[in-house]
């Protein structure tokens, strides 16, 4: 399927309005939805058998800074039977950074939004098992979000390398 036909899958099943433009430069092409659509979306990408993407095969984030006060959220679709992909892009809030999980869809969400909860801070409401994957449990703060501090000790060790320490 080409991106358009996506489109056109999603306008037929769901309402032109749901999905805000393409974005032809990603790869692979990418839609670009309302973050309260994610769910009803993705529902349509994964179970229409035009579509049918069986395969989450990255869920992943953007800092687009303080400045600007909003992350990306960014879902690689595959279909493993038909051999294409889409990408969904949608924006959410740095202040408030919620979506709905995709994991009952797709296994490999799980992990996906344990990731970007503990990277970037996001909220996936209703995941299954939604705590840190990366970082210690008691870590503090996000460090994918673009104004991170890095604490100097962690438990008593240093985090920060110095100029002058073996390496």
């Amino acid at each position: 399927m080409t991106v358009e036909e996506f489109k056109n899958l999603i306008d037929s099943k769901l309402g032109e309005e749901v999905v805000l433009s393409i974005d032809e430069i990603s790869t692979p092409q990418a839609l670009v939805i309302e973050s309260d659509k994610v769910l009803p979306v993705m529902d349509v990408l994964k179970d229409n058998e035009s579509s049918f993407c069986d395969l989450l095969s990255c869920l992943t984030a953007v800092d687009n800074g303080p400045e600007v006060n909003t992350l990306e959220v960014i879902y690689n679709l595959y279909s493993i039977p038909l051999e294409h992909s889409i990408m969904i892009k949608t924006t959410i809030s740095r202040e408030n950074p919620e979506l709905e999980t995709v994991s009952y869809l797709w296994k490999t969400a799980d992990w996906h939004e344990r990731e970007a909860y503990d990277l970037f801070g996001i909220k996936f409401n209703n995941h299954p098992d939604l705590r840190r994957i990366l970082m210690p449990a008691d870590w503090e703060g996000h460090p994918m979000l673009k104004d991170y501090e890095e604490p100097a000790t962690y438990r008593g060790m240093k985090t920060i390398r110095e100029e002058g320490d073996p390496v």
